[in-house]
């Protein structure tokens, strides 16, 4: 049996709209296509909008890889990493992902989640993200780097990616 698509879904840890409401509808629709949820596991913000979204389906399986024992992991996570590594996850998070979805690109902790992706050779899928994002990112991913304006768009973007 083939291994399962892994998706990252990556953003800010704050309650940012749209970013929230993305993460949510894109974390549903990583389940609905039988595909796994890897997240930074956090019960904050894209994180847990990403998880929860991916909840709403039955058989959804979401993976939290956090950054240190201390942070609450959100409840939506069916398997929690704790790697101890603080923002050092991010390369893992990276790393352990077919694709790498960002719900914008609003601070250095998802740019950097971005770049990681990146340099491993990962393809990047920005939703909703600033034109001075996409220029940089475009820039340094060259044709890693692919634009969303919606969750549907980044999934159906993710298929063609996947097949």
């Amino acid at each position: 049996m083939p291994r399962k698509p892994v998706i990252a879904v990556v953003g800010s840890g704050s309650d940012i709209e749209p970013a929230i409401s993305n993460a949510r509808e894109l974390g549903r629709l990583i389940a609905e296509n039988g595909w796994i949820l890897i997240s930074g596991g956090r019960d904050a913000g894209v994180m847990r909008a990403a998880d929860e979204g991916a909840k709403e389906i039955e058989g959804s399986l979401t993976v939290g890889i956090l950054p240190d024992r201390d942070g609450d992991v959100s409840p939506a996570v069916d398997v929690a990493i704790v790697t101890d590594t603080g923002q050092a996850r991010n390369n893992i998070i990276g790393l352990s992902a077919d694709i790498v979805i960002a719900c914008g690109v609003d601070g250095a902790g998802t740019a950097s989640e971005v770049s990681l992706a990146i340099k491993n050779g990962k393809p990047v899928i920005l939703v909703g993200a600033s034109e001075e994002a996409r220029r940089f990112f475009k820039q340094i991913g060259k044709d890693r780097v692919y634009f969303a304006d919606s969750p549907r768009e980044a999934i159906s973007i993710a298929n063609q990616l996947l097949s």
